[in-house]
C-alpha cells in the first residue's frame, strides 16, 4: 500500500483518500481510492475498510537513528521484505528534558516518521508509553521524574500530573496521523508490558490504565488500543471494565534475553498460544505486540555477533511458524532493526551497540540470512487470504497425520485454504525426519507425496503445506513445496515455490484447467490423467531452476537460497500488480511514467523505473511488465535488457566499486590535546558549580546517607560523568577516606585529593556500585583541601515492576567518611559542589537532545562540537595512541575528510578498535564522538563492543569531520593511551550501488555546530 503525501496546512495535516487495506489477491500491497477509512476487528483480523488485514510488522526506534532522511532507507528496507507495518516506541526523556517544555523537532519529529512510513507505505503502530521499557535510560522515563514523591506507574497524583505534558502533546501529534484522519497509525498502545506489581502493588489498577488511555483520547487519538502484557497474564483485556483495551495483546521472548546461551533452551516453544488466547480474549485476534527478533546484550557479553549466530534464520523457521499455526494475525518482531544506544540513551546494563541481532543490522545491511528468511515467510502470508479465517487446532498432533511420532504437525481448518505447519517435535532437534503427511482436501484425503516418494525435514526447519488454496482464478488442491508468493496478470498466474535441495515435492492443480497446454523443464513430471485433479505436477529440488506451465499457470521451482533472491515489488503510483523481481541485493521500488515526445507530449509507451541495491554484478529478472511498458531504468539509469519466450524482462547491472580512501586510519592523523580534568587543579574556580544543599524526596529505593543530597538527578544531571568537588578544613586527624558510589553497571570512578590521583575503581560489567578506601598523608589542622571525585552515570535504571519505583535509584555519591587511625569515624564537614552537563535540565544543545552531553569540562564547553576553537588546545607531536602520562581525563581531536559518492553508493562505516585481533583489554573507558554525537563507549577491559557504527549523516561523507575522544585513565599507572589502533572501517565489506534517496547530514540545518556558551565553566 501507498498512503498519500502528508501535507500541513495551517498546524494541520491534510491527508488524500486513499484506501489502507488491500484485497488479498496476489497483490494485496495495492491502495484503492476510498472516501473514508474504517478499521474494526474481530476473533481472526483487523478489518481495515472492510477488507481482512494481517499486520506484520518490525520494531524500529527512530531516536536510535538520529538521521532523519535514513529513516525512509530502513523502513524501505521493511516493507521490501513483505512487512506492511512499523511499530515505534517514543522516548519521553528525549522529548522533554526539562518539565514542561516538550520538543518534537529535528532528529527526535514524531510527525516526520509517521509521514515518512506513511510515503512508504506502511502502516504505524504508535508506542509511546509513557514508560517503554526498550532498554533505554530509566526506561523512557526523563530523570527529573526521580524528585516526585509519587510511585511511577500509578495513580499518584503528581506522578500522573507529571505525565501530563509528554502525553496531552504526544497524543495530539499522532491524532494528525491516525488511521480515522486518513493516515498509517492504526494501533495506539497505551503504557508498557503493565504486567509486574512491585511488593505491596496491585497490577492491573484499572483506574491507572484509564488515566493513561483518557490522556490519548483526551489528545484526539481514535485509533484502538492495543496492549503488550508482558506475557500472557490478561490484563486489561477487552470488556473488562475501566482501563480495558480494545484489543489484547502480549509479548513473547521465548528464549528469554540473554545473547551468552550457547544453544536453543529446553522449553523454548510455546504450543499452547491459541488455546491461551481463546481462554483470554476470544473475539479479539492473536495479536503478540512484541515477539524475539533477538535480545539486547549486555557488558561483558558475548556480544551480538554471536548472538546473530544464535538468532539466526532457523529459529526465525521454527519459532515463527510456530505463530502461524497458533493464528497469530497482529505479529510485530522486537527488534527487526535495533539500531544505536548514542549519546546516553541506554540504561545501565547496554553498552553503546543496541543490534539486537536484528534481521537488519546496526549499519543498515541485509546481509543476515534471517532477513532473507523473514521475506518469503512475510510473502507467503501477504497472498494468503485464508490464513486469517482459519480455525488453529489449540493442540499440536504427534502421530495424526504421520505415522512418524517424531513429526509434530498443526492444523489450520478454513475454508479459504487449509495450512498444515510442521517441525520436529522436539523443536531443538537436528535430526533429519522423512515421512508422509495425510491432508484433507475437497477432493478427499491424499498420504502425500501421493507418488511413493516421502518428504523431508533437515533438522531445525518448519513447513507450511496448503490445501484448497487460491492463486487468482485457479486452486492448488495439495501442495507440498513452500509458497514464496504469486502474482496474477493479464495473460497468466506466476507461483514461485520452494524447497530444499534434494527434497522432493508435488502440488496438484483443480480443474477448469487446459492440460493439453503445457511444458516443463527436464525432471519435472506432469500427470493429467487423474479423475480427482486436473493435474498432478511432481519434482525433486536442484540448485537450479526448474519450471512447469500448465494452461495460463507458470511455476518456478527453485531451492530455498534462490528464492531467497526474489522480492515482490509494488508499483507505486500505478494499480497494477506486484512485480516479481529477481537478482539483486534489495528491492526498493517501481515505478511507471509514461514516455514523453520531444515536445512534451504523452506517448503510448511507458517507462519502468526501478530502485534498486546491489552488492555484486547482478543478472535480473523481471517478471509480471505491464504491456505498454517498452524501457527499463534501474536507479535512473537506462538499462538494456531482452524479453525471453515467457515474457521476462532479462538485464544486467554491472557492479564497478568507487576507489574509497578507506579505511582511515586514525593513528597517522594529527591530534590536538586539551587536558579534560582542569578541576584538580589549585587555582580552580569552581563558584559556577551547583551547591550541593537539597534534601532529596528519593528516599523510596535508596535512603541517603549524606547531609545533603549528593544524587545527580536532584540537581538536574541525569546523563554521562558526575564531578563532585569536596571543600573541607582538616583536623589533623585524617588518615583515610571512604566513599561510595554508585553510577549503574560497569560504572568506575575516581578521587582526587587536590591535585593528587588518590584511587580509581576501573568497573566491572554487573557491579553498579563501589565502595573505595584510601589513606591520607598527614593534613596540617585547618589547612583547605578539595576532593574531587568523577562517577560515571551509565544510564538510570528501568522501571519494569509497577510501582517500584526502581528508575529512582540514584547516580552519584552515596555516604562518605574520614576515618582516623583507629580506624574510628571523623566528624569533618565536607561543602560538596556538583557538575553533570552544562545547564543541567537547561541543556544547551537542543538540536543533539538532552542526554547527548556529561559533566566533563570538554563536553561542557562544547569542544567535541564541529568549529569548536583548539587555538588553545595543546599540539604536541603525540596522540592518544601514544597517551599522556598523567593521571586524568585527556580530550584529544582531529580532523577526517571524507570524499565518498554517496549519491549512487551505500558505504556504511564504523570506528574498529584494534586490527584483526582484539585490542588489549586495558583499564580505560573513551567517549567517541563524531561531528558532535556520542556515539561510542568504549570499555576495553569489560567489553564487549570494539566495532561503533557511526551513520551517514552524522558522518559528512563529502566534507570535513570532527572527530572528539575522551580518555578517562582508570587503571592502575599514571597515564593511559589506545592500545591496538583505531581505524574508520566500511563494515559493510564492499560499497553497496544503492537506489536510496539521498542523505541529507544533521548538520545541514537540524543541529548546530559549536558557538560560546554563555556561564560555560
Amino acid at each position: 500500500m501507498r498512503f498519500p503525501s502528508l501535507i500541513a496546512v495551517v498546524g494541520l495535516l491534510v491527508f488524500s483518500t486513499f484506501a489502507l487495506a488491500l484485497p488479498f489477491d496476489g497483490n494485496a500491497s495495492k491502495p484503492r481510492v476510498n472516501a473514508t477509512h474504517t478499521i474494526e476487528w474481530d476473533k481472526h483480523s483487523l478489518i481495515i475498510d472492510g477488507r481482512r488485514v494481517m499486520i506484520y510488522s518490525g520494531e524500529f526506534h527512530p531516536f536510535r537513528l538520529p538521521v532523519s532522511t535514513l529513516w525512509q532507507d530502513v523502513l524501505e528496507k521493511i516493507k521490501a521484505m513483505g512487512f506492511n507495518a512499523v511499530s515505534f516506541y517514543i522516548n519521553w526523556a528525549l522529548l522533554e528534558g526539562k518539565p514542561g517544555e516538550f520538543r518534537s523537532e529535528g532528529i527526535f519529529s514524531i510527525g516526520k516518521f509517521c509521514t515518512v512510513a506513511a510515503d512508504v507505505g506502511l502502516y504505524v503502530v504508535a508506542r509511546p508509553g509513557p514508560y517503554i521499557n526498550a532498554e533505554v535510560s530509566g526506561g523512557g522515563f526523563p530523570g527529573w521524574l526521580q524528585r516526585i514523591k509519587g510511585h511511577l506507574r500509578t495513580t499518584d497524583a503528581d506522578y500522573l500530573a507529571a505525565t501530563n505534558n509528554y502525553a496531552s502533546n504526544v497524543a495530539q501529534i499522532l491524532s494528525l496521523y491516525d488511521i480515522n484522519n486518513g493516515g498509517p497509525v492504526i494501533l495506539y498502545q497505551p503504557e508498557n508490558e503493565y504486567t509486574i506489581p512491585a511488593d505491596g502493588f496491585t497490577v492491573p489498577d484499572p483506574q491507572y490504565m484509564q488515566d493513561v488511555e483518557d490522556q490519548a483520547r483526551t489528545g484526539g487519538v481514535r485509533a484502538p488500543f492495543m496492549n503488550n502484557d508482558a506475557f500472557a497474564a490478561g490484563n486489561n483485556r477487552p470488556n473488562t471494565g475501566a482501563g480495558s483495551v480494545d484489543i489484547y495483546g502480549y509479548d513473547s521472548y521465548p528464549w528469554g534475553l540473554d545473547c551468552s546461551i550457547s544453544d536453543w533452551p529446553v522449553g523454548g516453544l510455546n504450543t499452547d498460544m491459541a488455546s491461551l488466547h481463546a481462554n483470554m480474549s476470544p473475539e479479539t485476534p492473536l495479536s503478540l505486540p512484541e515477539f524475539q527478533g533477538g535480545s539486547y546484550s549486555s557488558w561483558g557479553d558475548a556480544g551480538f555477533e554471536k548472538c546473530a549466530q544464535l538468532f539466526n534464520h532457523e529459529q526465525v523457521r521454527v519459532l515463527y511458524k510456530n505463530n502461524y499455526a497458533a493464528g497469530v494475525a497482529v505479529f510485530n518482531i522486537y527488534m527487526i532493526f535495533g539500531g544505536t544506544n548514542w549519546g546516553n540513551l541506554g540504561t545501565t546494563d547496554g553498552y553503546t551497540s543496541y543490534d539486537y541481532a536484528a534481521a537488519i543490522a546496526e549499519d543498515r545491511t541485509v546481509a543476515r540470512e534471517k532477513y532473507s528468511e523473514l521475506k518469503l515467510e512475510a510473502n507467503f502470508l501477504k497472498v494468503s487470504p485464508g490464513y486469517l479465517e482459519t480455525y488453529p487446532d489449540p493442540n499440536v498432533s504427534v502421530g495424526v497425520y504421520s505415522e512418524n511420532t517424531n513429526l509434530a504437525v498443526t492444523r489450520l481448518f478454513g475454508i479459504n485454504g487449509g495450512f498444515y505447519v510442521v517441525r520436529n517435535n522436539d523443536y531443538s532437534s537436528k535430526n533429519t525426519l522423512s515421512y508422509n503427511l495425510r491432508v484433507s482436501t475437497s477432493q478427499g484425503d491424499y498420504l502425500v507425496p501421493t507418488n511413493g516418494k516421502s518428504l523431508a525435514l533437515y533438522g531445525r526447519d518448519s513447513k507450511i503445506y496448503v490445501t484448497d488454496y487460491p492463486i487468482g482464478f485457479h486452486t492448488l488442491i495439495h501442495c507440498t513445496a513452500e509458497i514464496f508468493t504469486w502474482k496474477s496478470y493479464h495473460d497468466k498466474t506466476v507461483v514461485v515455490l520452494y524447497g530444499e535441495v534434494g527434497e522432493s515435492h508435488e502440488l496438484s492443480l483443480a480443474s477448469p484447467l487446459d492440460v493439453a497446454s503445457r511444458v516443463a523443464s527436464p525432471g519435472v513430471n506432469i500427470v493429467t490423467n487423474r479423475s480427482d485433479i486436473a493435474a498432478l505436477v511432481s519434482w525433486d529440488t536442484t540448485l537450479y531452476r526448474q519450471y512447469a506451465r500448465i494452461d495460463n499457470v507458470e511455476m518456478l521451482l527453485v531451492d530455498r537460497n534462490s528464492a531467497y533472491k526474489f522480492w515482490t515489488t509494488e508499483i507505486s503510483n500505478a494499480d497494477l500488480p506486484d512485480l516479481i523481481i529477481k537478482g539483486p541485493y534489495l528491492v526498493r521500488e517501481a515505478t511507471i511514467k509514461d514516455d514523453l515526445t520531444a515536445d512534451g507530449w504523452t506517448t503510448a509507451t511507458a517507462t519502468l523505473y526501478v530502485r534498486a541495491d546491489f552488492n555484486e554484478t547482478t543478472d535480473i529478472e523481471i517478471i509480471g511488465v505491464p504491456q505498454n511498458v517498452t524501457s527499463l531504468a534501474i536507479n535512473k539509469v537506462s538499462t538494456p535488457f531482452k524479453i525471453d519466450s515467457d515474457g521476462h524482462w532479462l538485464a544486467t547491472v554491472y557492479y564497478q566499486p568507487p576507489s574509497l580512501n578507506l579505511p582511515v586510519d586514525l593513528t597517522s592523523l594529527k591530534w590536538k590535546y586539551l587536558d579534560s580534568l582542569p578541576e584538580i587543579q589549585q587555582q580552580y574556580d569552581d563558584s559556577a558549580w551547583q551547591t550541593a544543599n537539597l534534601i532529596t524526596n528519593n528516599t523510596y529505593v535508596t535512603a541517603p546517607n549524606t547531609s545533603v543530597s549528593l544524587y545527580g538527578s536532584d540537581y538536574g544531571f541525569h546523563a554521562g560523568v558526575l564531578i563532585f568537588r569536596g571543600h573541607f578544613a582538616a583536623t589533623g586527624q585524617e588518615s583515610s577516606f571512604q566513599v561510595t558510589v554508585q553510577g549503574g553497571d560497569a560504572m568506575a570512578c575516581s578521587v582526587w585529593l587536590d591535585d593528587v590521583h588518590q584511587i580509581s575503581w576501573a568497573g566491572s560489567s554487573h557491579m553498579p556500585s563501589a565502595g573505595v578506601i584510601f589513606s591520607i598523608n598527614t593534613l596540617e589542622a585547618g589547612s583547605k583541601h578539595v576532593f574531587t571525585v568523577l562517577v560515571d552515570n551509565m544510564g538510570l535504571e528501568e522501571n519494569i515492576a509497577v510501582g517500584g519505583d526502581d528508575m529512582k535509584t540514584p547516580r552519584g555519591i552515596m555516604q562518605y567518611n574520614f576515618y582516623d587511625s583507629a580506624s574510628g569515624v571523623i566528624e569533618n564537614e565536607i561543602s560538596w559542589k556538583i557538575t553533570g552537563n552544562l545547564g543541567g535540565e537547561d541543556y544547551k544543545d537542543k538540536g543533539r537532545g538532552p542526554l547527548n552531553e556529561g559533566g566533563f569540562f570538554a563536553e561542557r564547553m562544547g569542544y567535541h562540537l564541529p568549529g569548536a576553537p583548539h587555538e588553545n588546545f595543546t599540539d604536541i607531536a603525540t596522540s592518544p595512541f601514544i597517551g599522556v602520562n598523567v593521571p586524568g581525563v585527556q580530550f584529544w581531536t582531529t580532523e577526517v575528510e571524507l570524499d565518498i559518492p554517496s549519491d549512487r553508493w551505500d558505504v556504511p562505516l564504523a570506528f574498529q578498535f584494534g586490527g584483526d585481533q582484539p585490542p588489549p583489554k586495558a583499564e580505560y573507558r573513551l567517549l567517541l564522538f563524531v561531528n558532535g554525537f556520542q556515539f561510542g563507549r568504549y570499555i576495553p577491559h569489560i567489553g564487549p563492543q570494539t566495532l561503533f557504527p557511526v551513520p551517514e549523516g552524522i558522518l559528512n561523507y563529502k566534507g570535513n569531520n570532527t572527530i572528539a575522544l575522551l580518555l578517562w585513565t582508570t587503571g592502575a599507572g599514571n597515564g593511559a593511551k589506545i592500545l591496538g589502533g583505531l581505524k574508520l572501517v566500511v563494515s559493510s565489506g564492499v560499497p553497496i550501488l544503492t537506489g536510496r534517496y539521498d542523505v541529507i547530514p544533521v548538520m545541514d540545518g537540524l543541529v548546530e555546530g559549536w558557538k560560546e556558551r554563555d556561564g560555560a565553566y
